[in-house]
């Protein structure tokens, strides 16, 4: 059985984690890491019956005990960083869904990653369906030069624009063979045409009742083509997070995405 240490198990997705993966019989969550509910029972803290296994703080500390394969981290990226440097330098292979690293923090975890040849997948997002939207979407910007990126999440995201937009935007900057055309614009309010990575406008939408949703609009001459995915529930996550901690046990290396094991 694959032994995980947990980072970030009390955020609402961290708890929808937890939930599935205490009574998965091919993984067992050896601790559970946070900055909220330290000291709490994390059965209870997910709202049932007592696991004996209490909320702890400091993941050193649990590695060193533990000796766990895999650290999976669903944190904020201030915390995160340095909790993904631990494990590596602990030789603890990482799953990571956590957004809003510095270019600087990738290529330090990269580095060291490939320094100790320990397998490394930090995700911008879980979703097999978004994934499969960033691929059909490089597929199309080969043949439409014109894009624009709308990512809408609900209001307690941290990040904007969120980390699949940009993924999504580098990606088709990367295949983009041909020139979108020139505008000249009278920008009445700034931020209105939304932030731009590289030529590809991104809007972001927070609103209550919005999950994750994104869209990539295509223009050409004449027509428009747009690829879109939307998520309704925190389950859609798992299947990836599942197929992650398959994959980075045969890994010695870094990965940033989870195309590049799909496709």
């Amino acid at each position: 059985m694959t032994r995980i240490v947990f980072s970030g198990a009390c955020g609402k997705m961290g708890k929808e984690i937890s939930k599935h993966f205490i009574e998965s019989p091919e993984y067992e969550i050896v601790g559970f890491v946070d900055v909220v509910n330290v000291g709490q029972d994390m059965g209870e803290v997910l709202g049932g019956s007592p696991i004996n296994k209490t909320v702890e703080s400091d993941l050193r500390e649990v590695i060193n005990r533990e000796k766990p394969d895999i650290l999976l981290d669903f944190s904020r990226a201030d915390g995160a960083y340095n909790n993904i440097l631990i494990a590596l330098e602990n030789s603890v292979k990482v799953v990571s869904g956590t957004t809003g690293f510095t270019s600087e923090q990738l290529k330090k975890i990269e580095d060291i990653a490939g320094q100790k040849g320990i397998g490394c997948i930090i995700a911008p997002n879980f979703s097999l369906g978004a994934l499969v939207m960033i691929k059909l979407a490089e597929m199309a910007a080969k043949y439409f030069a014109d894009v624009e990126i709308i990512e809408y999440h609900h209001p307690f995201k941290v990040d904007a624009p969120s980390g699949t937009a940009i993924k999504t935007a580098l990606t088709l900057n990367s295949v983009r063979n041909n020139t979108p055309r020139e505008t000249k614009e009278e920008i009445k309010l700034p931020g209105s045409r939304g932030g731009d990575l590289d030529g590809i406008k991104i809007h972001s939408v927070r609103l209550p009742g919005l999950v994750a949703h994104q869209e990539v609009l295509f223009g050409g001459r004449g027509q428009s083509l747009t690829i879109r995915h939307d998520v309704y529930s925190r389950e859609s996550y798992l299947d990836g997070i599942l197929f992650a901690l398959r994959k980075v046990m045969e890994l010695n290396h870094y990965i940033f995405g989870l195309e590049s094991l799909l496709f």
